[in-house]
């Protein structure tokens, strides 16, 4: 049989996996991370009905000996870290997707490190050695099959298909396994009584077109025939930059919504100053009281930095959806900037005037220099600070 050349690596449930390394007496028992909100759960937990973004008091309703740590995210950054540092004495052709998945090609390799199986093999053994964490590999030909691969091989497996037997291999799956099926479309094709993947490949194409619309039957189309010509980058830097917070059930203020509104650009907006990156597409997300989702978007007319000029256009996104706030309640909100350039001479540039981004760049300078709570503004005075999820390099 001949092997694919890409690699998809995913550590296994990798918060909670990173909590029962550190702490012994944890392993083998349900661990939730987070208290509030499930940010991840162990595979004890998942057996048991567990899963990320749960409500805490629901979790534990379905897992009542369920063990709750908080988070710890500067031990999660740390082994991200260290399981890349794995990764790239693998192949230097990595490109990561997360701070716990990563792609690999390792068709170079063939004389000095052998067939791919055997790469992938030995890749699960130095991260569980170097790092003492559980990882899950596929390997195919295209990157779409590994990462279906390695979703497969779940918890701490690792799965080959070889070319020959790829479509085989893939049209038996539930149509859910392509990339892009969530609910909605999902219900769409069993509808249709389009049950698997294969089902979806006996389709023509204009057929998946009219019932789906022209992008997503397209997409679909070709994944269901594993064409997905994309190689795997390395070097590439990420089209947008976001953070999200979720709130929680219950009533919740204006003032304390805009509270929220503001950390989260704040901590965008420094993020790309850092980085030397500005965007003009500012994105509002929002999770409601009965779990239904709202994505808000604006396009400015050039690329910025200025924190008040992206929280400008949030706050006018977010009063927008006030009625249905008023309506359903709000659990979550998360903030992007795409439409990223690389242009720092306009780095922190706002649309009207320049002074602010003078201030922005004080702001940044004090807090690099003492810490990001040595400086706030007075709106954010005794609130309490929301942990930063760990993410890739900007």
């Amino acid at each position: 049989m001949t092997e694919g050349t890409v690699l998809h690596a995913d550590l296994d449930a990798f918060y909670a996996s990173v909590e029962q390394r550190d702490d012994p007496t944890l392993r083998g028992r349900p661990v939730i991370v987070g208290g509030g909100v499930v940010l991840a759960a162990s595979y004890e937990a998942k057996a048991r009905g567990v899963r990320t973004a749960m409500n805490g008091r629901q979790a534990l309703q379905a897992c009542p000996d369920a063990i709750v740590v908080p988070a710890r995210f500067s031990a999660y950054t740390e082994a991200s870290r260290a399981v890349f540092d794995v990764f790239h004495d693998t192949t230097p052709l990595v490109e990561g997707l997360s701070i716990d998945e990563a792609f690999l090609e390792v068709g170079g390799l063939r004389r000095i490190r052998g067939l791919p199986s055997t790469i992938a093999t030995q890749l699960r053994i130095d991260v569980r050695e170097r790092v003492g964490l559980p990882i899950s590999v596929g390997v195919a030909r295209t990157k779409y099959l590994a990462k279906v691969a390695s979703a497969v091989s779940k918890p701490e497996g690792m799965l080959v298909v070889p070319i020959e037997q790829e479509l085989e291999f893939l049209h038996a799956l539930p149509v859910e396994r392509l990339w892009g099926v969530g609910k909605v479309t999902s219900a769409k094709l069993r509808d249709a009584r389009i049950r698997t993947v294969g089902d979806v490949a006996e389709m023509f194409e204009s057929e998946l077109v009219q019932l789906l619309g022209t992008g997503t039957g397209r997409h679909l189309h070709a994944l269901a025939h594993n064409r997905d010509p994309r190689p795997v980058q390395t070097g590439k830097r990420r089209g947008s930059m976001g953070a999200q917070h979720a709130i929680g059930r219950g009533e919740h203020s204006p003032t304390e919504l805009d509270l929220a509104l503001l950390t989260l650009v704040d901590r965008v907006t420094r993020r790309m100053r850092a980085a030397g990156r500005t965007g003009s597409t500012i994105t509002i997300r929002l999770r409601f009281g009965d779990f239904t989702r709202s994505t808000s978007s604006h396009t400015i007319s050039r690329p910025t930095a200025h924190t008040l000029t992206v929280l400008d256009v949030a706050r006018q996104l977010l009063a927008s959806r006030a009625d249905v706030i008023q309506q359903k309640g709000i659990t979550l909100i998360g903030v992007s900037v795409g439409s990223l350039d690389d242009n720092p001479a306009q780095l922190a540039l706002p649309l009207d005037v320049t002074s602010g981004a003078e201030l922005d760049g004080v702001i940044d300078a004090v807090r690099d220099k003492y810490g990001s709570k040595a400086l706030r503004r007075a709106v954010q005075l005794g609130s309490t600070d929301h942990l930063a999820v760990p993410l890739l390099p900007d």
